[in-house]
């Protein structure tokens, strides 16, 4: 690990405790403005001596939560979402601790302005705080110190990929310095003297298929010249992002997990979406019952359209959705006259998607245009057979076609949104489609979800229907 690193990880620990003690500081001033005693005087005596002796121990305490929390990991730049996310969980944890102290000790604090003052606060300056960090991290990087120097060394695809996220990515702080496809006693001389002349300190093996010794040679070779040395466990050629290493007889063991939606990431997606279904449906009820009665109105037929698709780990469950369409459509789509009567948008992949599809209603139109359709769905989420965000539903004559890759998508629930959703809807390709929902469950985390959910209205907008 780079001094840089550790420098840079370690700093932080002071700075983030006077970045806290500054925000209670400041919410003390605040309360204390003449402007703000006009509009609530000053009921309770405060010293500020009193009070900053309760930062400071408060302070100290949410360095620790910040501790627990990975805010001071060391090993890389974090990505800039993932730490903001970090500090307000954090510090959210730190009121909420700080508060539990009060109850439970019966020590009524003077003023609930600086308490909730100092949470803002804490937010906002430790964030600032990072970011010029982040800021001075990133001007060492541009000058050359601190970097990664790396060696690459690998004919495969995701040697290619390194080198393209590097090159990318300037900000994460490394640098291709040469690009070799293999290790033999050649390359190893040649090795060599870019270590006699400081070129280099740093070896990325990402070919899984060198033998056995040359790989032994390889790591012999950097420990001998004290190059840092990584591999990447590219099995059988496919990407693997979500990895546990533990220790079991003596040995490292490698488990491949699925999703990062294990665990606690299970609890926190399931309680957000029950949340966020009971909002919704709230929210959305005016909209359903009035398009319930258009449904009704403009053609025969039931409110909804209810039918079997497949969910989570291949299993069946009982989709429901306004319908759309005149009765017995979705029979129809899949008898041999219909499919020559329309032209098929997908022709190579096992989905049917018809343009000016003849089975859909004037409301039906309409309700399709904007997703109205599916707002029923946000009872499939509140009863656990969906989820706000994941892969679309899959229908059962579809999953009948699919390739072993495209099976993979099934690892999630589906969700009314989405990646693909709200990266091209259906104008993507369906194997364009099953790589945003492998990145997806890949790469899952609450900050995604929000973020995909935010970008659902602009893509429900912008949409074409082709349907």
């Amino acid at each position: 690990m780079k001094r840089s690193e550790i420098l840079f990880s370690a700093i932080t620990v002071p700075l983030d405790f006077f970045a806290l003690l500054l925000a209670a500081v400041t919410a003390y001033l605040i309360r204390y403005l003449p402007a703000i005693q006009s509009v609530r005087p000053i009921m309770f005596d405060l010293s500020f001596r009193s009070f900053f002796s309760i930062a400071v121990v408060a302070s100290i305490f949410w360095v620790g939560i910040y501790a627990i929390t990975g805010l001071y990991a060391m090993g890389g730049t974090r990505k800039l979402s993932e730490e903001i996310s970090k500090v307000f969980v954090a510090s959210s944890a730190g009121l909420a601790l700080v508060l539990a102290v009060m109850v439970f000790s019966r020590f009524l604090f003077d003023s609930r302005f600086i308490i909730l003052a100092s949470y803002v606060l804490a937010v906002v300056f430790v964030i600032i705080e990072r970011l010029i960090v982040r800021w001075i991290q990133r001007l060492a990087f541009a000058r050359g110190i601190g970097l990664h120097r790396v060696v690459l060394i690998g004919d495969t695809e995701t040697s290619q990929q390194f080198s393209r996220y590097f090159e990318k990515r300037p900000t994460l702080g490394y640098r291709i310095v040469d690009h070799l496809p293999r290790f033999d006693p050649t390359v190893a001389q040649y090795l060599r003297d870019l270590v006699a002349e400081d070129k280099f300190d740093e070896i990325i093996l990402v070919n899984p298929n060198l033998a056995e010794p040359q790989t032994i040679e390889l790591v012999e070779f950097a420990a001998e010249n004290h190059i840092d040395f990584k591999y990447t466990a590219d099995l059988l050629g496919t990407r693997l992002t979500n990895m546990e290493v533990r220790t079991l007889a003596g040995a490292p063991v490698i488990e491949i997990k699925r999703t990062r939606l294990d665990g606690w990431g299970r609890v926190l997606k399931r309680i957000f979406d029950i949340v966020g279904a009971v909002l919704l449906i709230i929210l959305t009820a005016p909209v359903m019952v009035l398009t319930a009665l258009a449904v009704l109105l403009d053609s025969r037929g039931p409110i909804f359209f209810a039918y079997q698709r497949i969910g989570q780990h291949g299993k069946p469950f009982q989709y429901l959705k306004f319908r759309s369409m005149i009765k017995g459509a979705h029979q129809l789509r899949y008898t041999p006259e219909f499919q020559q009567a329309q032209k098929n948008l997908r022709p190579n992949s096992p989905m049917l998607k018809f343009q000016n599809d003849p089975r859909v209603t004037r409301v039906g139109k309409f309700i399709r245009r904007w997703s109205i359709d599916e707002l029923p769905e946000l009872f499939l989420v509140f009863i656990g057979k969906m989820s706000l965000v994941g892969p679309r539903p899959h229908e059962s004559e579809e999953v009948s076609r699919y390739q072993r890759h495209h099976k993979r998508a099934l690892t999630l629930k589906p969700g009314i949104t989405g990646l693909s959703q709200v990266s091209g809807r259906s104008d993507l390709e369906f194997e364009d489609e099953v790589k945003l929902d492998t990145f997806y469950i890949e790469n899952w985390s609450l900050w995604l979800d929000l973020q995909i959910l935010a970008k659902t209205p602009w893509a429900v907008i912008r949409r074409r229907e082709t349907v």
